[in-house]
Formats: structure tokens, C-alpha cells, sequence
């Protein structure tokens, strides 16, 4: 098997291709442009979404093969066929190939693709691209991450030594649409008041990464985002310095038995962290008592 700097220059020159034929869709200039919007469980699915995840399962199965790797798409998986092979599998790509498809439907301009790498349940080699910020994000475990432009590629490092800053300063980055009446309660009761609306959650993580917001919080309700949502954009913000725990300080688990990441979960830039998930819970057992 490849090393896994051999591997990342591979994901992320898929990453570019994903974002450069994302924008063809977003901008018009596909050869069909149509992106004829589907619903599947009351989430939309594009044309582009399909075309995407094709074009990264096709690229990175021809470097790689199937043999060393299983691969989860958002696109292409089916829980009844997946839920043992794939678990089982030692490495697994978790691909998400346009998270924030609402806000591409709407071209808010807030969508991404995640690519993911896990071994043993944990992310080690991660790829995000903006591509209407023409970034992309990238990071292996205990590498750093780096973000680049068509033309430079810099580390990237979370530093807040000089800026910190009280709980109540703090900017919580928030869905545009996935919200409900516990969400909404919890965000009311927590001393960072200051909130920023941005869709995809690899457009929220890359926020905090660029200091725009201090940090991002999930809460599953009916439903919970998945794997492919969370796996990518957890390692490039826990390798540039935050953190991104479940409320009661426990590490993400991925290609388990289930999909979903259920509970309360809080991404920083590290800044009260701890307190901050502590204050969550407190938070939500209030409202349970309602």
C-alpha cells in the first residue's frame, strides 16, 4: 500500500476535480446544466451530487484499488448492503461528495467536499475543498493541516494565545436550515451570543479555521448528521489545534454499525471547550424538565 503522503497527494488532486466540476454545475457551465433536484428522506439530491460521487469513487478506486480500502459515499451507500462489509474493513474512505447541497441548490455559495480516510473508527488523512473559495483544506493525523489555492499551499495553525476571549465573545457558527425548538433552546442559553449563519458543515469548520467564528455545535433530532458529514471536516480542525468532541468530551467514532452521529457535538477553536460542553448538558437537562 502507498504511504499515506502518497495517498494524500492523490486525495487531493481528486478534491480539486470534485470542486472544478461542482462550480461547472453551480455556474452553469456543465454540458447539462439541469440539476434536476430529487428528495430522499426530505433532503434534496443533485444531478451533481451523483456526477461527483462517480468521479471520486472512479478516481481514487483507479489509484488505490479495492483491495487495501472500502469506500462509503454519501451518493452510493445502502445501510442493508454496507453495514457489515464495510465496518469490518481496516481502512475506509467517508466521502461526501457536496455537503451543503441546499445551499448549492439556493447558491448561497456555502457548499464543500469532504474526503475522509479512517483506520480502526478515527479519521487519519482528510480533504475539504470550498470551492467558491477556491480553498482547499487538507490534514493527516498528527501532520498539521494545511489549506492551499490554485497557487500556494500554507500550514495552517490555530493560535489563539493573543486573542482570548470570554465565553460571551465568542461566535457560534449555525445552520441555516437544520434547526428545531431543543436546538434553538440551547443556543438561546449559552453565554456566546453571537451567532453566524453558514450552511455545510465543512463551510462552518473552515469558518472557525479561518477565525471567523469561535465554534459550531450539532444536535440530532429526528436525525443526525453522518459520517461523511463530520469525518473530513473533525480532522482538519482537531490537527490545526480545536477540538471536536461529543457534549461529554468523548472522540467521534466512524464506520461503525450506524451511520449517524447521535447526541449533542461541539466543534472549537479549543477556547473553553470543556465548559462549554459542560454548560450544554446542564442546558439540556433544563429543557428536558420543561
Amino acid at each position: 500500500m502507498k504511504d499515506l503522503q502518497e495517498i494524500l497527494a492523490i486525495a487531493r488532486a481528486v478534491g480539486w476535480g470534485a470542486a472544478e466540476i461542482l462550480q461547472s454545475y453551480y455556474h452553469g457551465t456543465a454540458k447539462d446544466s439541469n440539476l434536476n433536484v430529487q428528495y430522499k428522506q426530505n433532503e434534496p439530491v443533485t444531478v451533481a451530487d451523483v456526477t461527483v460521487s462517480q468521479y471520486i469513487l472512479q478516481k481514487l478506486q483507479a489509484a488505490l484499488g479495492r483491495e487495501d480500502f472500502a469506500y462509503i459515499s454519501e451518493e452510493t451507500y445502502q445501510s442493508e448492503l454496507n453495514k457489515d462489509s464495510q465496518s469490518g474493513a481496516d481502512w475506509v474512505w467517508i466521502i461526501d461528495p457536496l455537503d451543503g447541497t441546499r445551499g448549492f441548490i439556493e447558491k448561497t455559495g456555502d457548499y464543500a467536499v469532504h474526503i475522509a480516510l479512517v483506520k480502526e473508527h478515527r479519521p487519519v488523512l482528510a480533504v475539504v475543498a470550498i470551492p467558491e473559495a477556491e480553498k482547499l483544506y487538507y490534514a493527516t493525523k498528527n501532520g498539521g493541516t494545511f489549506v492551499e489555492s490554485r497557487k500556494s499551499s500554507n500550514l495552517l495553525q490555530l493560535s489563539f494565545n493573543n486573542t482570548t476571549k470570554h465565553p460571551e465573545e465568542l461566535t457560534i457558527v449555525v445552520s441555516r436550515s437544520h434547526r428545531n425548538q431543543k436546538l434553538n433552546y440551547l443556543l438561546e442559553h449559552l453565554p456566546s451570543y453571537h451567532q453566524k449563519s453558514v450552511g455545510s458543515v465543512g463551510c462552518k469548520i473552515t469558518t472557525i479555521l479561518e477565525q471567523q467564528a469561535d465554534l459550531y455545535i450539532s444536535l440530532s433530532g429526528k436525525s443526525a448528521p453522518k459520517d461523511w458529514d463530520i469525518a473530513a471536516p473533525e480532522l482538519i480542525l482537531t490537527e490545526a489545534g480545536g477540538k471536536f468532541t461529543h457534549f461529554d468530551g468523548t472522540a467521534l467514532q466512524y464506520n461503525t454499525r450506524d451511520i449517524n452521529q447521535w447526541g449533542g457535538l461541539l466543534a472549537s477553536n479549543g477556547q473553553h471547550h470543556e465548559t462549554l460542553c459542560q454548560q450544554a448538558q446542564e442546558i439540556l437537562a433544563q429543557f428536558e424538565r420543561l
